[in-house]
């Protein structure tokens, strides 16, 4: 399951932003902007996603989860709020794609008689040559 443009653009809406400010590059503009972007998102409060998509999201992603099941996600690399801003739903998208991918069930195969006999035949042989690895033959003269 992938989300739509429609569903993102609901789910964006619930996104609520918290911006300070971030170390690294940026000069004196460090000290004065406010460019570290917090996005967070309330799973439960959400009124876009179903139940279903909800206890998905809480399984999956419980590690990054805090006490009131918020979904918190920092941005400080760029120099401009916009930058940071731009990663956090970026890196929000990416997550929550992943989350709702619905994984493949595994199908089991069987190997069929005659694989099995082959695969039984190649290792005879390949012992039958490392037996002759270690047999010594002494020539009598």
């Amino acid at each position: 399951m992938k989300l739509s443009n429609i569903d993102l653009n609901k789910i964006l809406k619930e996104v609520k932003f918290n911006f300070s400010r971030s170390g690294g590059k940026g000069g004196q503009n460090v000290n004065k902007v406010e460019t570290k972007v917090e996005l967070v998102f309330n799973i439960p409060a959400s009124m876009t996603l179903t139940e279903g998509y909800k206890e998905l999201l809480i399984n999956k992603l419980h590690a990054k989860l805090d006490n009131d099941l918020n979904l918190r996600i920092v941005a400080q690399t760029e120099r401009t709020q916009l930058g940071n801003r731009k990663k956090a739903i970026d890196k929000f998208i990416k997550l929550l794609n992943n989350a709702l991918k619905t994984e493949k069930v595994r199908v089991k195969t069987v190997k069929s008689a005659s694989t099995k006999l082959t695969i039984l035949e190649k290792k005879k042989k390949h012992g039958q040559k490392k037996k002759q690895r270690g047999e010594k033959v002494f020539d009598e003269d």
